[in-house]
């Protein structure tokens, strides 16, 4: 699936799909309350309740550059608290090289934050040692979100996460620390996003009169744009993430600007009331 930014082109490259229970992300959001969020289905939500959500990375076409926003969970890893996300085996670059995109084509990756599914692809295991997948790009990194983990890494898969995903990237002198208000390109510039994690950054695409926002995990479902006061079990700053959600919600709320998340199917957010709901955007096109 893909969009049109201008002359931005945003491909979506799917690592995992899940329908399901929310006791693990959102515990408040149970079959109950989404039911009562009529406008999440179909798109967001099956008639049961249960949510839809996915793990994808984001590909950039700039007339400049090509652009890889989150890498998901990657191959191989160990260590990590879902044991469905170690010891992966898929065929995700495979895919990403026969739609065009070869790990060796991409000029920069960014990451949103540096949550275990937002860094798996950063690295590849080759011989026993993690190596950059992306052995030509430059890895964009919070400066603010690079330094709280490098120095708070503490639970265990936190500590696993870094070792394989991200200081390797460092070693081998791959990484770019920016401020989160850094400008990327003339059409990618960063907002300062925190509260899901402490230099969460989201990205806003400016090309030709079109606009488009990269949300990252500001919101892990649209039903948090209803119900704004849902944080997710792993927000760093649960207060500081609702009123981010709020903030970035109420900037591009009915201004036609393209919202495409971390977890979930791209559309347009809405007013509803002191909240917000969202429109899905069907398939492919322009925005």
């Amino acid at each position: 699936m893909s969009w049109m930014i201008g002359r931005v082109r945003v491909t979506k490259f799917v690592e995992l799909e899940t329908v399901g229970g929310t006791r693990f992300i959102l515990p408040q959001a149970t079959p109950e309350t989404i039911r009562e969020l009529s406008w999440l289905t179909p798109d967001f939500a099956t008639d049961e309740g249960r949510l839809k959500m996915s793990i994808h990375t984001l590909v950039l076409e700039t007339p400049t550059m090509r652009i890889v926003v989150d890498t998901g969970l990657g191959n191989d890893k160990q260590g990590r608290s879902v044991p469905m996300w170690n010891n992966r085996a898929t065929p995700f670059l495979e895919t990403m090289s026969a739609a065009g995109f070869p790990p060796d084509s991409i000029d920069m990756v960014i990451c949103t934050h540096l949550h275990v599914d937002h860094v798996g692809w950063n690295t590849r295991l080759v011989d026993g040692r993690w190596v950059p997948t992306f052995s030509n790009a430059r890895y964009v990194f919070g400066r603010t979100e690079y330094e709280h983990w490098r120095d708070h890494s503490e639970a265990a898969d936190e500590t696993a996460t870094y070792a394989d995903s991200v200081q390797p990237i460092v070693a081998a002198g791959r990484a770019e620390f920016v401020g989160s208000e850094a400008v990327i390109t003339d059409e990618i510039t960063l907002i300062p996003t925190p509260g899901h994690s402490p230099g969460h950054v989201s990205l806003h695409i400016r090309s030709d009169g079109a606009e488009a926002v990269l949300t990252g995990d500001v919101a892990h479902h649209p039903c948090q744009m209803a119900r704004l006061d849902w944080s997710s079990t792993v927000d760093s700053d649960p207060a500081q993430a609702i009123a981010t959600r709020r903030a970035l919600f109420s900037r591009f709320a009915d201004t036609g600007t393209l919202v495409i998340s971390g977890h979930f199917d791209a559309g347009h957010i809405r007013r509803d009331g002191a909240a917000f709901r969202f429109e899905a955007l069907q398939g492919r096109g322009d925005a």
